[in-house]
């Protein structure tokens, strides 16, 4: 008999979700996934979200928020510093306040609240936020507000306005100009130093423009009611050797103007924690805050001083990862000689949308949401308005992509775009911004209409009227 051919080995199955980074702690993605069909979804408990159809039911460009991703993060950050503080013998206290300049959305803010954020504003329209959340009892009494960034009499009035109405608010001194008015002020009060220390980040250290000298804060007259030392390395910290680094250059100011401020008790570390946009190795929260607490205990003991109390504002971090923006390719565009191939042309902009990919050239973590299991294309993206910068080039790199289909539309995810974006987006060419819908529980809700020609003529006055 003759022999039968053999059969050839399967080939294994391509871990896609593996392959776009997906479904994993270190890269902050662990509630996404591909499903059987190719496209995108998340997880939140036993409920699932595919975002290919949410982007065909609410069309494109598509904001999607993800509070339950808030939650989790502030609550593991929370963890994370309460039990070192426990393992090492820490008796400072930990609080996490968020600044609402990186993400002011209610939304957002809310979600914060309800796993226990304290809060830091840094002008008076955020206080007013503030002040509505406060008269509409959407927090307890306990909570504390720092108010940091430059002080207008606006914004000295009415951090004065919610003092006396009972409200723990916190201003911080930001200049010698704010010295005289905040003197007299009644409850605690915090200072900023611009500790003289380089830091790997965003900030061009060389030209800080925050916070008093070190020598100005050593000068400073004995405060009865100073709790508070605050300082900021930057945005985006790349290292946490720079983090760690700040902690110790900083305990070293802190001890010296308790000697001067008997009343100080409490560090403010400020934000910048970073995280992995570009998806490669980086630090954790995790790894981190141990180290912080260690530093912390050890270098108080040394000195036979009080565990001073611990504030963090890592905004960013947390807020990041709970929000994507999703847009449709139009159509694509040949690019000779170039590491892509293709320019893929999307409804909406990156200029207006995704500011940080103009203004600081952050990279992103750009995927497909849906045809996430076939072949591939090397491409550029490009926004919809008539702006040469208005593109996405990963750095000069390429972005894959599936490579586009007749009568099928291809849909684009921008991942953690849940910092600084909708503060920073505009109207270039009078673009529509996207619509934003939150995802909870299960369900979907519409948090903002997608604006029509009118209502964005109307922010430059064309109010139905051309003459």
């Amino acid at each position: 008999m003759p022999k039968k051919k053999p059969k050839k080995p399967k080939r294994p199955q391509k871990n896609w979700k593996k392959f776009w980074k997906l479904g994993a702690d270190e890269f902050n993605t662990q509630f996404f996934g591909v499903n059987k069909d190719g496209e995108l979804t998340a997880t939140e408990g036993h409920h699932i979200y595919n975002l290919s159809d949410l982007a065909y039911k609410y069309g494109t460009p598509l904001q999607v928020i993800f509070p339950f991703i808030i939650e989790d993060r502030l609550k593991d950050l929370i963890g994370y510093f309460q039990a070192y503080m426990k393992i090492y013998g820490y008796r400072g206290k930990f609080f996490y306040h968020y600044p609402m300049k990186v993400n002011q959305n209610k939304e957002f803010i809310l979600s914060l609240l309800s796993e226990g954020a304290n809060l830091e504003a840094t002008s008076a329209n955020e206080l007013w936020i503030v002040k509505k959340l406060w008269e509409g009892e959407k927090f307890n009494s306990k909570i504390r507000v720092l108010c940091n960034g430059p002080k207008t009499d606006q914004y000295l009035d009415l951090i004065e306005e919610l003092r006396a109405k009972g409200m723990n608010i916190v201003p911080i001194i930001e200049s010698l100009d704010e010295i005289e008015r905040l003197s007299k002020y009644k409850g605690d009060i915090g200072a900023r130093i611009d500790l003289n220390i380089k830091t790997d980040s965003h900030w061009d250290k060389k030209f800080d423009r925050f916070g008093l000298s070190e020598k100005d804060a050593l000068e400073l007259n004995k405060m009865k009611n100073l709790k508070v030392m605050h300082y900021h390395l930057g945005s985006q910290i790349k290292t946490q050797k720079s983090i760690l680094n700040g902690i110790k250059h900083a305990f070293s100011m802190y001890i010296q103007l308790q000697k001067i401020h008997p009343s100080l008790d409490t560090l403010d570390i400020g934000g910048g924690f970073g995280i992995p946009y570009e998806k490669k190795k980086f630090y954790t929260a995790k790894g981190v805050s141990s180290k912080i607490i260690k530093i912390l205990k050890n270098l108080s003991d040394k000195a036979g001083i009080r565990h001073p109390n611990l504030i963090v504002e890592w905004g960013q971090y947390i807020v990041a990862p709970a929000e994507m923006t999703i847009y449709k390719v139009l159509s694509k565009k040949f690019i000779p000689k170039a590491n892509a191939k293709a320019w893929y042309i999307i409804d909406g902009s990156f200029m207006n949308d995704i500011k940080d990919t103009w203004a600081i050239h952050q990279k992103f973590h750009v995927i497909p949401a849906n045809n996430m299991h076939g072949a591939l294309k090397t491409t550029w993206l490009a926004g919809s308005t008539c702006d040469s910068d208005d593109k996405y080039t990963a750095g000069g790199n390429y972005i894959l992509l599936p490579k586009l289909h007749d009568n099928q539309d291809q849909f684009v995810a921008v991942l953690d775009t849940g910092a600084y974006q909708d503060g920073l987006a505009s109207h270039h060419c009078l673009l529509a911004t996207p619509l934003k819908i939150i995802a909870r529980d299960g369900m979907i809700k519409i948090a903002r209409k997608r604006e029509s020609a009118d209502s964005i003529g109307k922010l430059f006055g064309w109010n139905g009227d051309p003459k």
